[in-house]
Parts: C-alpha cells; sequence; structure tokens
C-alpha cells in the first residue's frame, strides 16, 4: 500500500474514532448531568462515588471500541493470522507499549504509528475529561457537605 493509502485509512481512523470519543464523552457528560438533577439523597458521597466508578467503566468501555476498531481494520486486511494477535496489536500500539513482537507489514507501519498518536491523544483527552468530573465532584461536596 503507497504512503499516500496509508494516510488516507489513518485519517479515516483517526477522524472517526475523534468523533466516536467526542459522541462518548457527550454522552457521559448527560449521564451525570441527569444524575445530578435528581433529588439529593443522604448518601452524597455514595453517590459520588457511584458516578466515579461509572465514569471508569465508561471510559474505558470507549477506549476499547477505540481499539476494537483499529483491530477490525487490521484483521480485514490480513495484517495478522489471528484477530486476537491484531487486538493485542492494537491494544499496545493504542497505549503506546509497543512491545514489539508483533509488527505490521511495510505497507501498513505507518497506520500503526498514527494509532499510537491517536491513542495517546485519546488517553489524555479521557484523563483531562476524567479529572474535571472528579473536581467538580469534589465541588458539589464542598457545597452540599452531608
Amino acid at each position: 500500500m503507497s504512503l499516500f493509502w496509508q494516510l488516507f485509512a489513518a485519517t479515516l481512523l483517526v477522524g472517526f474514532t475523534a468523533l466516536l470519543h467526542l459522541a462518548g464523552l457527550a454522552g457521559l457528560i448527560a449521564l451525570i448531568q441527569a444524575h445530578g438533577k435528581r433529588v439529593r439523597t443522604p448518601h452524597v458521597r455514595l453517590n459520588q462515588a457511584l458516578l466515579v466508578l461509572v465514569a471508569v467503566f465508561a471510559l474505558i468501555a470507549l477506549h476499547g471500541v477505540e481499539i476494537w476498531l483499529y483491530a477490525t481494520v487490521y484483521a480485514l486486511v490480513g495484517e495478522f493470522p489471528a484477530f486476537e494477535d491484531a487486538l493485542y496489536f492494537s491494544t499496545s500500539t493504542y497505549a503506546t507499549i509497543g512491545y514489539g513482537d508483533l509488527v505490521l507489514s511495510p505497507a501498513w507501519r505507518i497506520v500503526g504509528a498514527i494509532e499510537g498518536v491517536n491513542g495517546i491523544i485519546l488517553l489524555g483527552w479521557s484523563t483531562a475529561f476524567f479529572v474535571s468530573i472528579v473536581g467538580r465532584l469534589a465541588e458539589l461536596e464542598r457545597d452540599d457537605p452531608p
């Protein structure tokens, strides 16, 4: 595959995962806002802890979907003999761990490198989002003590 087509495929994957991430974070914000409008109970700390837990699992699931998307592309183009290999490669690349025990062919290695950049940006975005959520929950607790 030429450099042009690698960049084209990578651009599509980055664009799609960024939009997916945006939609996932927007959905999580809506969920947290809806929960915040509920009547307060005496168990504010428990409610906040559950919201943090939901946010953690939602973010992990969102990254999982993005990782699986890359893995599916690698599997569909025949880069790995088994989907498990594609998923393993995608997970370690997305998280920029990159063990190097599995590698892409030259035809797809630019896509793999860009997956690493994409993953670190999306992980950073999620980290900033998570810190913001926890900070806002802490502010709510200060404003509304038990």
